[in-house]
């Protein structure tokens, strides 16, 4: 059974960087067999679809987020991880990992405050 859960700080100041992870209690976090993404939605906004990894291990972003956005490609760790630098405010929201977008984690709140 897949239950994805999204972890990381609570809070970040502005200007620093920001690094989520996201495991599968079910099992291990293959990324060349499924297509993970990281969504997010902000504060009384809709879903905002930030990027994924593909079965081929290559990352495609957001463009609006490509310049600071990392979704790195690790087969050791079975996890998933965002990784999202120079942070402001704007980027307060739930963030997301999910599985071929069928898949979702409950999300986990960031703030971006100083």
């Amino acid at each position: 059974q897949v239950q994805l859960q999204e972890s990381g700080p609570v809070l970040v100041k502005p200007s620093q960087s920001l690094s989520l992870t996201c495991t599968d209690s079910g099992g291990p976090i293959i990324t060349n067999y499924y297509c993970w993404s990281w969504i997010r939605q902000p504060p009384g906004k809709g879903l905002e679809w930030m990027g994924a990894i593909a079965k081929s291990g290559r990352s495609y972003y957001s463009p609006s987020l490509k310049s600071r956005t990392s979704i790195p490609r690790d087969t050791s760790k079975n996890q998933l991880t965002l990784q999202l630098s120079s942070v402001s405010p704007e980027a307060t929201a739930v963030y997301y990992c999910a599985r071929d977008q069928h898949y979702w984690g409950q999300g986990t709140q960031v703030t971006v405050s100083s």
